[in-house]
């Protein structure tokens, strides 16, 4: 299968932006904002494209809204390198994308710091320009929603510029002083700007064959994203995607398909990514308007997927993993004959590994219990019920699956 990796590095960066919540844009902001200042440090467009990837991904080992919200509304923590090393850790292992670790793993060491490390020199100043153009976007993200930004760059430009040498190499510092003094380079950021300046970084496309391990790779690191976001969560992914291809082998799956139907199982909560951390972890019943927060996810997961070449199947299969059978479903209201029996089997591993889980509200369900309630679904018309027949008849073997380790 052919892949475009660049897409793939913009899927990343697009799930882990979700969990802004309301601000789904910093790591696109860094990522123009490196770019730029690399143009103008005379910086190669090989190197410009680099720093845009490696800001687009800086933060992705950054899956808590909590998280998310230090990371905005501090300079420097304690800690700050926690989400470093997950994301360094994340990269590493995925050959495509494995250039980007070593900035990601340095983008909050000092400067100062830089010095006394074994780290190669470029590494080091590429991982130290993401460092200050992230904090610069942190300084700024008060203003983007009310659209006062360019009353305050001044301030951003002084606050900034206290920290050299200590922060950020001066010559770094002075490439970004000197981009950033036109408006233009503040007015890019506006959220009705970002998909062009990202639109014309997409046609330098970097697309070749992969194989089908590369494809599940890069969808574990999905998954492993995903499953970060709460110890209630954890492992949910990776479970579901287990029983998805039990399941699938009973079903006469075999070959490329099956590990499409796996991949796809893999990547079906990326937009639960922007459901916030306490909603996540409430162990009270949802409001109306809360229920309304966590139905958006399966149609972000659709439009992340669906932006991949070759993905907009999988893309569908994960998108339904929350439609019924009966048309009550979500997010398209689908009717059985547009729901395909790679989405149904997706559906049933996600509610019994969900189930067989610990959540907030209540402790994991006894496998028989489960049974009971996915034949209550099929009564509802909610799930197909020869899938249900299938976990069944295999029930030892679908707890194994759902739960891997921990069964």
């Amino acid at each position: 299968m052919r892949i475009d990796i660049r897409q793939m590095v913009l899927a990343i960066s697009n799930a882990v932006d979700l969990v802004g919540v309301a601000d789904v844009f910093h790591g696109r902001r860094v990522g123009m904002m490196a770019a730029e200042c690399a143009r103008m440090l005379g910086w190669d467009t090989t190197t410009q494209r680099l720093l845009f990837d490696a800001g687009l991904l800086h933060d992705c080992g950054v899956s808590s809204t909590r998280e998310h919200r230090t990371i905005i509304n501090e300079l420097e923590w304690t800690g700050a390198n926690l989400h470093c090393e997950k994301g360094y850790g994340l990269l590493r292992d995925f050959a495509p994308l494995a250039h980007l670790a070593p900035i990601v793993r340095y983008h909050h060491t000092r400067w100062e710091d830089l010095a006394g490390l074994s780290v190669d020199p470029s590494v080091a100043r590429h991982a130290n320009l993401i460092h200050l153009v992230d904090r610069v976007d942190a300084l700024a993200s008060p203003y983007y929603q009310n659209e006062t930004l360019l009353l305050h760059v001044d301030d951003i430009r002084d606050l900034i510029s206290h920290h050299r040498k200590q922060l950020f190499a001066p010559d770094l510092l002075d490439a970004f002083l000197a981009a950033a003094t036109p408006e233009a380079f503040w007015l890019q950021l506006d959220p009705a700007y970002i998909p062009q300046y990202v639109e014309d970084m997409e046609r330098f496309r970097e697309v070749r064959v992969g194989s089908m391990q590369e494809l599940k790779q890069f969808a574990l690191l999905i998954a492993r994203i995903v499953d970060a976001k709460s110890h209630f969560t954890a492992e949910h992914s990776l479970g579901v995607a287990r029983l998805t291809r039990f399941l699938g082998q009973q079903a006469g799956f075999g070959g490329d398909h099956l590990e499409k139907l796996e991949i796809a199982a893999l990547m079906h909560d990326i937009g639960k990514l922007q459901v916030p951390d306490e909603l996540l972890e409430s162990p009270a019943a949802y409001s109306p308007a809360e229920r309304a927060v966590m139905k958006k996810h399966s149609f972000a997961s659709y439009q992340i997927l669906r932006r991949i070449d070759g993905f907009e199947e999988l893309a569908l299969w994960a998108a339904q993993h929350h439609e019924s059978l009966n048309g009550k479903g979500y997010p398209f209201h689908n009717e059985a004959e547009k729901i395909s029996l790679e989405a149904r089997i997706i559906k049933v591993a996600d509610v019994f590994q969900a189930l067989a889980q610990r959540r907030p509200y209540r402790a994991p369900m006894p496998v028989p219990q489960i049974l009971d309630l996915l034949r209550k679904m099929q009564a509802e018309n909610e799930v197909d019920g020869t899938i249900v027949d299938t976990v069944a008849r295999h029930l030892d073997e679908c707890r194994k699956a759902a739960l891997g380790d921990a069964a």
